[in-house]
């Protein structure tokens, strides 16, 4: 099924082309993406096909665009409204492109409307990866986002951290505007399109996108087994990642019915006794309680030790590259 139509309209030439391949290089964008330098290719397009969103400069609008049956109409705007502003939605143009991206979408997914976000093109299925072990200090989330960033170069891929204490915003350099519960509230809502919010809330480092881990640690344990199943329905069925992973804390609640949901199981694991005895005692638990499945998918991982040579976003960055980038590609 072909996708829906996000078009652009911007009479200077280079910043719509540049534009539009910024977006066409991000794969969690789910729009098939036109670009125009003129009103009158503009027109005659729309003559013939629907376009649900249309990004058009405030140079370029004129009363014939006005009068377009466009899904979510948004202005390109050279410079801020007014206080007293009330016409269609604005964003700023001269600003960071994955920014103006969140705000675009955002602008998108406040406006209601009765066409769902179609499916993306053709792709294969959805490998849900866990990263989960009962164990601490064993370079989970390290491990996490080397295998994401690993992963993207060849796949669209996205991570969602489920930790009460990520340390996300020190880690990544940046700071969140919104993060993984809104996102989870949102999609508490009837006959929400999960897809429309996704696109505003999602970061991307480098190829790997991600959804900004929770702030606060009670956020975390509201979230059900019930909430983590419409959002990767949600993942599964509309939008282009291939994979999805998830790196899981131990506060989750319904931990074991997670797992159950992901293809494969990514565990680090410690040689010490003090270890060994936590996973045997992991797995009489997976026995008591009619688990035992998960341990046929468990990959169970012994990293190596592993010295870090930077901090902060730095070290995220360089974990494809390092020792236990090494390790993580033998795994894969």
């Amino acid at each position: 099924m072909r996708r829906n139509i996000f078009a652009i309209c911007d009479l200077e030439k280079e910043y719509a082309i540049n534009f539009m391949q910024f977006l066409n290089q991000k794969k969690s964008i789910p729009f098939e993406i036109h670009a125009f330098t003129s009103v009158e290719t503009l027109m005659d397009f729309a003559s013939k096909e629907h376009i649900e969103l249309l990004l058009v400069s405030d140079r370029a609008m004129c009363p014939e665009i006005q009068t377009l049956k466009t899904g979510v109409l948004v202005i390109l705007a050279e410079e801020l409204p007014p206080p007293d502003y009330s016409g269609p939605p604005q964003v700023y143009k001269y600003q960071a492109q994955d920014q103006l991206v969140r705000e675009v979408m955002a602008c998108y997914g406040e406006v209601p409307s009765s066409v769902p976000l179609s499916a993306p093109y053709a792709k294969r299925k959805t490998d849900v990866l866990a990263v989960y072990t009962p164990l601490h200090r064993c370079l989970k989330t390290s491990i996490s986002l080397a295998m994401g960033q690993i992963l993207a170069q060849e796949n669209a891929v996205l991570y969602v951290n489920l930790e009460e204490y990520s340390g996300f915003e020190e880690l990544v350099g940046k700071t969140f505007d919104s993060d993984l519960a809104d996102l989870i509230y949102y999609a508490r809502q009837e006959d929400c399109d999960l897809t429309r919010k996704l696109c505003s809330v999602v970061r991307s480092l480098g190829n790997l996108d991600y959804i900004p881990p929770v702030r606060q640690p009670w956020d975390i344990r509201c979230i059900t087994l019930k909430d983590c199943r419409r959002l990767l329905d949600n993942l599964i069925r509309r939008s282009a990642y291939e994979v999805i992973i998830l790196d899981i804390g131990t506060e989750m609640e319904e931990i074991l019915d997670l797992l159950r949901l992901c293809t494969r199981i990514y565990m680090p694991v410690l040689g010490d006794p003090v270890s060994a005895a936590k996973l045997r005692q992991y797995e009489a638990m997976l026995a008591l309680w009619d688990y035992e499945d998960l341990k046929d998918k468990t990959i169970r991982l012994k990293p190596p030790f592993y010295t870090p040579v930077s901090r902060g976003a730095s070290y995220v960055e360089q974990l494809p590259y390092g020792e236990l980038g090494e390790y993580i590609r033998k795994i894969l």
